[in-house]
């Protein structure tokens, strides 16, 4: 280390030559917001200098192309993207993204620390940095079954672990408020690190009770005005722009020389299929300028803004000391990226990685255990007409808990294609309790079959959508074949299938094959009706019983205004 400080002040000198150096570049300075022409000189995985430098062991003339620090998602479930770390990989560092910050909790629900230690362990040996904010809410809520539970002790433990650099979202936000003594303690556990927020729609007294536990973030913000309030209580403001959850547009505006310090680009969950079609975070930055924003800035809040809010001190910029995590663009209109450098090395170029894949495996399988059922458990008993239904909101992963009369056949409450009022049920797969969820929801508009998926936020039960009973037990039943997964069954008969064998949210094929079947099975679902951009990646959302106003779990309808069980 001492060595390699002394090497690298002897290069910033000019007295050594650099292992590589950016010549002819238009640096992009992140932290005055200027575009500077000027070489750059790297020395081991850091940057030396920004200058006249001429000597190297490696010069790349970038010919007058825009320089930038790689990107950082401060806050990415990378297990939506239902790809093994390694794939992941593939997918998002050709699209300049030199980090992420995730809390895992999605694999965590499912297998505690061995989900965690699993994907930090493969991130390892990737050209990408995984920093951990320790899962705080596993489960998320007492209103579900999950397959693990981490305590305030394990928190304090994992905090000490290499790369873990603070505390994830806080999803019970009805906890904090109600001061619940679990909650508290995990609280007091990170004390001094940086701590996540999840509070959407919190406002008022209420919302200075949630900051005033030491919680200064949030990305759940769906309005400018939830969003400018948050921000004057002093929260830093996490603009989301995911698979499902899209609010970059309606954020933008909070956006001004006055406050871009305080707020950063995250995608929170996106889909393979996503990833390879639009980008990462990168797509984020994209749009943002097509809405207006100048692009150095669009970038800054991509770059120095999640470095500077997480405390990761050489990350962000293109600066003296700084990891070379490099990113080239062709220009700033299209912000197309080029080439891609990790720690001083070229590790993508032209959107194709050109590091080596290390196998993928199947950890982390046989997760799947469901108490044996028969189809009868799916039926809704006529008395149980007065429930109140989901609805889903196009775009958005809030719900509306609406009123309406259902439709009764043979003394039970079916499905009313007419009004697009389905079925949907959520069945406990993690301790085989037999627990069985049953609701109805409007807006997924299917007219035939019936989806299930192992993937359901947050404790990742079987959730299933259908038009009839029958089609939802053969997609249940499939998906407990294939060890978890995606299934879309009709007329009794599976018609397209995406296995994920590892904990029932990751597959172990080739990103390629995951985003064909992926496509396939969107395809499928639109040909049977429904019109959601992503509808499996709604589905996953109506089981998570964080989000206002309605959600199914396995033990049944949630009112997540009143955090509490309808009957």
């Amino acid at each position: 280390m001492k060595e390699d400080t002394a090497h690298r002040i002897s290069v910033a000198l000019g007295r050594s030559p650099a292992d590589l150096l950016l010549t002819n570049a238009k640096v992009i300075n992140t932290f005055t917001s200027e575009i500077e022409q000027a070489n750059v000189a790297v020395s081991g995985d850091r940057i030396a200098g920004v200058g006249d430098y001429e000597q190297a062991a490696e010069v790349v003339d970038l010919e007058g192309r825009y320089l930038a620090p790689g990107f950082i998602d401060g806050h990415v479930h990378l297990e939506s993207s239902m790809l093994h770390p390694a794939q992941y990989a593939r997918a998002v560092v050709p699209h300049g993204v030199a980090g992420i910050v995730s809390d895992l909790h999605e694999i965590a629900n499912v297998a505690g620390f061995a989900g965690i230690r699993y994907i930090m362990n493969w991130a390892r040996r990737l050209p990408l940095e995984l920093f951990l904010m320790v899962p705080s809410c596993v489960p998320a809520t007492n209103l579900e079954t999950a397959g693990a539970c981490l305590t305030a002790e394990d928190i304090r433990t994992a905090l000490r672990w290499k790369n873990v650099i603070g505390l994830g979202e806080m999803m019970n936000f009805p906890g904090v408020l109600a001061q619940d003594e679990s909650v508290l303690a995990k609280l007091s556990s990170s004390h001094g690190q940086v701590v996540d927020g999840h509070a959407p729609s919190l406002k008022g007294k209420e919302l200075n009770a949630y900051i005033s536990a030491g919680i200064y973030s949030d990305h759940e913000c769906v309005t400018y005005e939830e969003a400018l309030e948050k921000l004057r209580r002093g929260m830093h403001i996490m603009i989301r722009e995911g698979s499902s959850e899209k609010n970059l547009e309606s954020l933008l505006p909070l956006v001004n020389d006055y406050t871009y310090q305080r707020c950063l680009f995250v995608v929170d969950d996106r889909s393979c299929a996503d990833l390879v079609r639009d980008g990462d975070i990168d797509a984020v930055v994209r749009k943002a300028v097509r809405l207006g924003m100048a692009p150095v800035r669009a970038i800054q809040l991509a770059t120095i803004n999640p470095a500077r809010y997480f405390c990761l001190q050489s990350m962000g910029a293109v600066s003296p000391g700084y990891y070379a995590d490099m990113i080239v663009l062709n220009d700033l209109d299209s912000l197309k990226v080029d080439m891609v450098f990790h720690r001083g090395k070229l590790v993508a170029r032209g959107g194709q990685p050109l590091f080596s894949q290390p196998g993928s495996d199947k950890g982390l399988s046989y997760t799947v255990h469901i108490k044996p059922f028969d189809i009868s458990a799916l039926r809704i008993p006529a008395s149980r007409r007065d429930d109140p239904i989901i609805e889903v909101v196009p775009g958005q992963i809030i719900t509306k808990k609406v009123k309406a009369e259902v439709k009764i056949s043979g003394g039970q409450v079916v499905p009313d294609l007419e009004r697009d009022i389905l079925k949907l049920v959520v069945v406990e797969r993690h301790q085989a309790t037999g627990n069985i969820g049953r609701g109805l929801v409007k807006g997924f508009g299917l007219r035939k079959g019936a989806l299930a998926s192992s993937i359901a936020h947050d404790s990742h039960n079987i959730v299933a959508v259908g038009t009839n009973d029958h089609d939802i037990y053969a997609a249940v039943k499939e998906v407990e074949r294939l060890g978890g997964g995606l299934v879309i069954a009709n007329q009794g008969k599976v018609l397209s299938s995406l296995p994920l064998p590892i904990a029932g949210l990751l597959s172990d094929l080739p990103l390629e094959v995951v985003v064909s079947r992926l496509e396939n099975l969107e395809r499928t679902a639109r040909e049977m009706g429904t019109k959601l951009t992503s509808p499996f990646a709604t589905l996953s959302f109506l089981a998570l019983p964080v989000i206002p106003e309605l959600r199914l779990t396995d033990r049944g309808l949630v009112d997540v205004t009143e955090f509490r069980l309808l009957g």
